[in-house]
């Protein structure tokens, strides 16, 4: 099984810092085909160093050459992204979504619907969902759309282990 570690450990070497979090942010930018230099790569990039540099933080390691430890990332991870309703959590990746549902709201309405959904899935590199589900699973409301919040909410749920679907990657 998967951890939420393992997800981030990008390289594999046991411990997840800097590089790991840009790997990752990369590897979703070519996957959108989308130049490094692009203020929408920007945006991407700096919302996932963000969410490395809140992680950093509560570590209370230097965000460039530190790194965490599977105990350290879990614990963080349960403290302040997953308890006390997850407001630190929301405020971490919502930059995130926003970013990636920058990639894929091709019509321009500020939401994703089911086909820009698969696009996402596709481009973060999740291969066994099946997107149709996922997409009625996260869209509480039923009305075709997901905003943003309705995103945010889904990688804390997912994160909870209420809903399978990682939409961050992999």
């Amino acid at each position: 099984m998967t951890t939420r570690f393992d997800f981030w450990d990008v390289n594999g070497d046991g411990q997840i810092d800097r590089a790991d979090w840009d790997a990752e942010a990369q590897r979703i930018l070519h996957a959108f085909g989308e130049a490094p230099g692009t203020p929408a790569a920007r945006a991407l990039t700096d919302a996932y160093l963000g969410m490395w540099g809140f992680f950093a933080d509560k570590a209370g390691i230097d965000e460039q050459t530190g790194a965490l430890t599977p105990e350290q990332f879990n614990s963080i991870a349960e403290e302040h992204v997953l308890e006390n309703g997850g407001a630190g959590f929301v405020r971490v990746v919502t930059p995130a979504i926003q970013a990636i549902v920058e990639f894929v709201d091709v019509d321009g309405d500020g939401q994703v619907n089911p086909a820009e959904f698969k696009s996402w899935l596709d481009a973060i590199g999740v291969q066994d969902v099946n997107p149709l589900k996922a997409f009625a699973q996260i869209d509480a409301n039923g009305d075709g759309q997901l905003s943003v919040e309705d995103l945010v909410q889904a990688v804390r749920s997912y994160h909870l282990g209420d809903v399978d679907v990682p939409l961050l990657g992999r």
